[in-house]
């Protein structure tokens, strides 16, 4: 469907054709119009799929043609991403299609992230913002110092919802949502829903429109995936070996520690091989120089943690090495996700252990996945994968513990464990205060304990 037809402005229009876009992607198709109305949107499409530009572009068209702005520390729309590297990107796409607004009718956007100083920050919100793109943790420090106040928010965007959940975000965010006015346009754009998401959203949108662009095989990104067998230790020569015998030139990989991003982009060096590290871990300025680096080719190989999994948009990406295989399933989708798009060609590697085969195959399972294993010669595995027992692992809370496993092994029968105590104020006949968590029906993870 053309741009045109959407019901945008001719400046948007103007910029739109400057990116050299012509027809919009179905998920743009289906919420520009929505979001023009002023409708809640729920919206769910995979990876590189344009969910930015669906959203980015009817809230500029709206608060053009909103009316004056408000006084004071006041935000008129507020877009919550779960990193820093996210929110810089979308204030870029802000700042791209708004070129072309007459200067009286500019809008002023800032990005409020953390691991840089506050006190600019502070500086910036005076006379409040248009638009605000934040990381919920730096935003509530910034309600906190009085710096701003959301009770004018007349749309939320949560961008990546589901990754805002994965990134520990859920006390944060149920601060933030306390603080908006009841009355606003919300807005969900994700990859995927997991149901903290699903609870979140029917509690907070208002007769949604309903938008799920499935993947289809003409809409799919033409990324080659392998699976490759090769022992821990000669990950860091594999990866070079295929470095040099594919010429590639830019290669994100993805490990699962900051410890490991250092470590093997150090191997890399030492080898010849130009490679740097990101992690969460790193100020600002530092990630911000690392990621120009790695655009500008004056590094080749990148090793990240998963912060860089979603919100980072590099064009022409060929490869994407999984060092370490991802947790979720759904990471791996988000993780090749980085290459492959925009009409482009990508190439997607796994390097597959004995002791991660089995992870691998669910992996595999669950997005619908049979790759063909391959081995490198001179880095075939000498590690024997060990098939799982039945039922490996066995059910959620029906693990042996530690001590049973020893009692076991005494010839003594398993503990029963006590019933759990009732909370002191339960006991009394008194009601139990609700938890912060269960306004939105979801448990946040408890950190564990420490021995």
């Amino acid at each position: 469907m053309s741009f045109s037809v959407l019901g945008l402005s001719e400046p948007l229009l103007r910029a739109i054709a400057d990116k050299g876009h012509t027809e919009a992607t179905p998920v743009q198709s289906a919420a520009i119009p929505a979001v023009l109305r002023g409708e809640d949107v729920w919206a769910s499409a995979q990876t590189g799929s344009g969910k930015t530009a669906a959203f980015v572009l009817p809230i500029i068209d709206r608060l053009v043609g909103g009316g004056p702005r408000g006084r004071g520390r006041f935000v008129r729309a507020l877009i919550l991403v779960p990193t820093r590297e996210l929110a810089a990107q979308i204030a870029g796409e802000i700042q791209d299609y708004g070129r072309h607004l007459p200067q009286e009718a500019a809008l002023k956007t800032l990005v409020v992230v953390g691991g840089v100083s506050i006190n600019p920050q502070m500086m910036a919100l005076g006379g409040g913002a248009d638009i605000i793109v934040a990381t919920p943790g730096r935003l509530l420090d910034l309600v906190d110092h009085n710096a701003v106040s959301l009770s004018s928010v007349a749309t939320l965007v949560l961008d990546e919802a589901d990754r805002l959940f994965a990134l520990g975000f859920a006390d944060e965010l149920a601060r933030v949502i306390a603080l908006l006015p009841t009355r606003r346009q919300t807005l969900l754009f994700s990859a995927t829903f997991p149901a903290p998401v699903r609870a979140l959203a029917a509690r907070l949108l208002h007769k949604p429109v309903r938008i799920e662009i499935a993947s289809t095989p003409e809409g799919k990104p033409d990324i080659l995936q392998r699976a490759i067998e090769v022992d821990v230790p000669q990950r860091t020569q594999l990866l070079r070996n295929l470095v040099i015998l594919h010429a590639w030139t830019r290669v994100l990989v993805f490990v699962a520690t900051k410890y490991a991003t250092e470590h093997v982009a150090e191997k890399l060096c030492r080898l010849g091989i130009e490679a740097a590290a990101l992690h969460g871990e790193l100020s600002q300025g530092a990630r911000t120089q690392v990621l120009a680096d790695f655009k500008a080719s004056r590094v080749r190989v990148l090793i990240a943690t998963d912060v860089a999994s979603r919100g980072i948009d590099i064009e022409q990406l060929p490869v994407v090495v999984n060092y370490d295989l991802p947790r979720s399933p759904a990471d791996y989708i988000h993780r090749i996700g980085r290459t492959g798009r925009a009409g482009e060609s990508g190439v997607a590697v796994s390097f597959i252990s004995a002791e991660t085969d089995a992870h691998f195959r669910l992996i595999e399972k669950r997005n619908g996945l049979n790759l063909t294993r391959e081995q490198i010669a001179g880095f075939e595995p000498l590690e024997t994968i060990v098939p799982a027992p039945p039922q490996a692992g066995g059910i959620k809370g029906k693990r042996k513990s530690k001590k049973d496993k020893l009692r076991e092994a005494a010839g003594l029968p398993p503990s029963t464990p006590p019933p759990p105590a009732k909370p002191a104020a339960h006991a009394a006949g008194m009601p139990e205060e609700p938890k912060l968590g269960e306004y939105f029906s979801w448990s946040p993870r408890t950190p564990p304990r420490r021995r």
